[in-house]
């Protein structure tokens, strides 16, 4: 009799404590929400432009050289193509690519890519980047209050960061 009246209370203990489920819905790595610092950046064109321009708005941001190898190429693509599969919430997410270095961007892959927002960065900025390789591994997502929230891996699975970001933007009242 007493096992039995002790059985649910041990396991819920159990569950709470000692069992820790290994899914999670999200596929983005989530990280400790915190806010980057805003300091003046400068367009392609030379004028100043600032993160905090964003506010209201998602940010898909990666961080790459201007001269673009292959994989920088691939994530361009990747934030392209996973705001446009957001359908009518598409204008409410915006991208960004930060340039880590003076190398100028190629012309025609700027072309390909309208409306993407091209600044360079400093080195004080860039390392308020986590990342678990580098900076330039990744694809960032900023909240719309401008919190650094999740990252992605450079070669991500499309269909399940469009999954994070529907699964975000249908439960944020913000951007």
């Amino acid at each position: 009799m007493l096992a039995l009246c002790a059985a649910p209370t041990i396991a819920a203990w159990l569950a709470y404590f000692v069992w820790q489920p290994q899914s999670r819905l999200n596929y983005g790595e989530l990280i400790e929400a915190r806010a980057i610092s805003d300091p003046e950046l400068r367009r392609l064109d030379g004028s100043a432009f600032r993160l905090s321009q964003l506010r209201g708005r998602w940010v898909l941001l990666q961080i790459d050289s201007g001269a673009c190898a292959e994989g920088c190429g691939k994530k361009l693509l990747y934030m392209r193509q996973v705001r446009l599969a957001q359908g009518k919430d598409a204008g409410r997410i915006e991208r960004m690519w930060l340039l880590g270095d003076g190398a100028p961007p190629d012309a025609a892959l700027l072309r390909d890519h309208e409306g993407l927002r091209v600044a360079r960065a400093p080195g004080p900025l860039l390392a308020e980047f986590p990342a678990a390789r580098s900076p330039y591994y990744h694809i960032y997502l900023l909240d719309p209050l401008g919190n650094l929230m999740l990252r992605f891996p450079s070669d991500p699975d499309a269909q399940r960061m469009v999954k994070d970001l529907a699964r975000l933007l249908r439960a944020s009242r913000v951007g």
